[in-house]
């Protein structure tokens, strides 16, 4: 068996779909992306899907009676550590630490903008097995009322340096050394002639005009054909937007969760 994908302190390293309708939400995102889907709570217990990608974990779904929506989680060696200087920044610890069965220990917390998502420490679940292809998750983007602030906050609890790439980027200092040891050991010959401190990039950093929150990016073969399929199973593509380094699409699923898809292409 292959060695598990493990994501060091500060990482965002998993994501979790909360909806009304978790069997609804299983059939568009396993159309969608090729997903397949494991219930792994015991019977009588409210589904907890487990959603895999050529046997690989890739993300979750999980009913809630809540506005639907994706959520992201940050790796942290001490969850508790982590909540204390969450607080101590001015964030707010929503749900405490708690634990996830043998999975690890989860806390749900907000950022001073409004921002909300998961810490995460891991035991037998580290996080996402396959990222990047094709049908999997591609990055976690902050879009946030105050990026100034946003920044401070997560650069005194994560440790986070923001670096720009023709986009602002939030880059956790050494992974891509992390991952050249471990899971991506031809990271830096692929990237070769990206911008410098790109490995270390772990997602997007941009400001809005309200409502400060984590937006889940998706990658995707074809972007029109992608969208195509979104309309036919009853989802909205809301907008695009051509990038240098990729097509992008904002969508919004039949049950109001609102994602984004991208169609990498490298201009070099």
């Amino acid at each position: 068996m292959a060695e598990k994908r493990t994501y060091p302190n500060g990482v965002t390293c998993w994501i979790a779909l909360e909806v009304p309708d978790t069997d609804a939400a299983s059939r568009f995102y396993g159309a969608l992306f090729g997903w397949e889907f494991t219930n792994i709570m015991p019977t009588g217990a409210p589904p907890y899907l487990m959603a895999s990608l050529d046997g690989a974990d890739v993300a979750a779904i999980s009913g809630s009676s809540g506005s639907p929506r994706w959520t992201t989680f940050i790796a942290t060696d001490d969850i508790d550590a982590t909540a204390s200087a969450l607080e101590r920044a001015g964030g707010t610890i929503l749900d405490l630490p708690r634990d996830a069965g043998a999975y690890g220990r989860a806390a749900t917390a907000r950022d001073p903008q409004g921002a909300e998502f998961d810490l995460w420490q891991a035991a037998e679940h580290p996080g996402s097995q396959l990222v990047n292809v094709p049908g999997t998750w591609n990055f976690s983007d902050l879009q946030t009322t105050d990026r100034e602030a946003a920044q401070q906050f997560y650069s005194e609890v994560f440790g986070w340096q923001f670096v720009d790439v023709g986009l602002a980027m939030i880059a956790v200092p050494g992974y891509g050394d992390y991952l050249a040891a471990t899971s991506d050991p031809q990271i830096y010959e692929r990237q070769a002639g990206a911008p410098e401190g790109f490995a270390d990039v772990i997602g997007a950093i941009e400001t809005v005009p309200a409502s400060s929150h984590w937006r889940v990016k998706f990658s995707v073969a074809d972007r029109a054909e992608s969208m195509k399929l979104v309309k036919e199973l009853g989802g909205t593509v809301l907008a695009t937007d051509d990038q240098y380094w990729a097509d992008l699409a904002d969508i919004r699923d039949p049950q109001g969760a609102e994602f984004t898809i991208s169609d990498f292409h490298d201009p070099r």
